[in-house]
């Protein structure tokens, strides 16, 4: 992306699978997780909740496969028009994905559905009204 070459799904499988194995890893030691990430695709969050079997893809899988945790990921979708992201990423300094590439990440969303678990937070609000909608949720839980 730094290049400015949007990534493809043969790109950003190893990495989900790799985040897949971490997020396994810290939920099964007892820990609660919050991973913020592009995954932009029902087959990325698939990916990151369930690894291989829930996306037939091949991550690392642990040789203890009976204690693995079942993990619930709870998706915060945050929405916004393609016109205020764009002025927001305008805005930022030395990040690592040009703007000419947002138009890419829009045309690749596919945005959660029924019956994944998510909510959907508008980026017009403050980020205190963001994380307090997210706390509300995660209490509901």
């Amino acid at each position: 992306m730094g290049k400015g070459i949007p990534l493809n799904d043969q790109d950003r499988i190893p990495w989900l699978c790799n985040l897949h194995d971490i997020l396994l890893r810290d939920v099964a030691s007892g820990q609660h997780v919050v991973l913020a990430c592009s995954a932009l695709k029902k087959m990325y969050r698939d990916i990151l909740t369930q690894g291989k079997d829930g996306a037939a893809l091949k991550c690392e899988e642990s040789e203890k496969e009976a204690e693995r945790a079942e993990m619930q990921l709870l998706v915060v979708h945050l929405s916004g028009s393609f016109e205020v992201i764009s002025g927001r990423l305008l805005k930022r300094k030395g990040h690592f994905m040009p703007p000419e590439l947002l138009q890419s990440q829009f045309e690749t969303l596919e945005p959660p559905a029924a019956p994944e678990n998510f909510i959907q937070i508008s980026v017009d609000k403050n980020v205190s009204e963001i994380i307090a909608k997210i706390m509300e949720t995660l209490k509901m839980k």
